[in-house]
């Protein structure tokens, strides 16, 4: 059973249910404490926003999932989950080449990442997720408190995570972790 949702734009909520990427890139929301975000949970249910998502924010390749995430919008005032993500962990990239570096794992243009990491104060966090699908989409009634600039929003149920399947296979997410891991922790080479 999971509480708590994640906002972010409908179109990356896409591309991590299809398995396109298996990272979560976060600044802070404007109506969170201090404009910080916080890696307060570690299993939570992506919650697909509209509202500030633009076709220039994306990479090109990320288009159609944007058409697709447009066309499945549900209806007015209602919060459709389908998804729901594992954090695998989190990291805190204090240096804009690190995060630019990331660019082949998620569809966020080069300017996004780079003004996401530049807003308020230097730095990005990075969430590698790992992604899993609900048997049956849950229809939740908007609430007046899911609105604004946060990335965290309390469900009043905790819906049913019961028969849910893993986006990628084991072996897909430990290449990907691997991949990560590569970026953010580079070795010297002997």
């Amino acid at each position: 059973m999971i509480q708590y949702a994640f906002k972010e734009w409908a179109v990356i909520c896409r591309a991590l249910a299809e398995g396109r990427q298996s990272l979560i890139l976060r600044k802070g929301g404007v109506a969170e404490d201090g404009g910080v975000f916080r890696p307060e949970h570690s299993r939570f249910w992506l919650f697909p926003t509209y509202v500030h998502q633009q076709k220039d924010g994306i990479k090109t390749e990320a288009i159609p999932l944007l058409k697709l995430a447009e066309a499945e919008k549900p209806p007015a005032g209602i919060l459709r989950l389908t998804h729901f993500a594992e954090v695998s962990g989190v990291h805190y990239v204090p240096r804009l080449e690190d995060a630019l570096a990331l660019d082949k794992l998620h569809l966020w243009s080069g300017e996004t990442v780079m003004q996401r990491f530049a807003y308020r104060e230097s730095g990005l966090y990075v969430l590698a997720v790992r992604i899993y699908r609900v048997a049956t989409p849950l229809d939740v009634p908007m609430k007046p408190e899911f609105d604004g600039c946060k990335t965290w929003v309390e469900l009043d149920n905790e819906p049913s995570t019961n028969g849910a399947v893993p986006v990628l296979d084991d072996r897909r997410f430990v290449t990907f972790l691997e991949e990560l891991d590569a970026i953010l922790n580079p070795t010297a080479l002997a």
